[in-house]
């Protein structure tokens, strides 16, 4: 791994264990999300994922969200010429940011965004800064329905060219 992005993975690193440790006796939440995406990259026809989503409570309206998971990339077919496709790109996501509520209750309308990196696993792949700034709401039973933007900082490519999306992700949470 290059320099840059072992000091954005420690960093990340370090900034999860602040808060695993420092934060309020509040149960931690999991969330398992479904991310369906469509590329603002050229060559690819949608992008779809899964992640998991540490959520720890600072206070009812702040609370810092790690994630993890998988995004693969559909290639299009006879993108370069007839028989000749753009092939599929895959990453791990690995992040930690901050998520806004605005509502005192720490349920409805939220703001959030998230910092880390894209680890490639197609192949000659490479590692990526990733940010990912994100807006949403979430039910009070658990339900999360967000809209975000993630992208892979030019100069860092996972696939053929730099990897970008706007994703709806679904997912539940509950309490761990």
């Amino acid at each position: 791994m290059k320099t840059t992005t072992k000091i954005i993975a420690s960093a990340v690193a370090a900034v999860a264990l602040f808060f695993t440790t420092n934060v309020n006796a509040q149960s931690p939440k999991l969330g398992i999300g479904l991310n369906a995406g469509i590329p603002t990259t050229n060559g690819y026809n949608f992008a779809l994922g899964g992640d998991l989503r540490f959520q720890f409570d600072v206070s009812k309206q702040v609370s810092i969200p790690v994630t993890a998971g998988y995004t693969n990339f559909f290639g299009k077919k006879d993108y370069f010429a007839p028989g000749v496709d753009m092939p599929s790109a895959g990453y791990i996501p690995v992040k930690a940011g901050v998520k806004v509520f605005f509502d005192e209750t720490g349920s409805g309308f939220y703001g959030m965004g998230e910092l880390g990196a894209a680890i490639g696993v197609s192949n000659n792949a490479k590692t990526g800064f990733l940010y990912s700034p994100a807006i949403g709401y979430s039910w009070s039973n658990g339900l999360d329905l967000g809209l975000k933007y993630e992208g892979i900082a030019k100069g860092t490519k996972i696939g053929p060219e730099n990897m970008n999306q706007v994703a709806l992700r679904i997912a539940y949470g509950f309490k761990i």
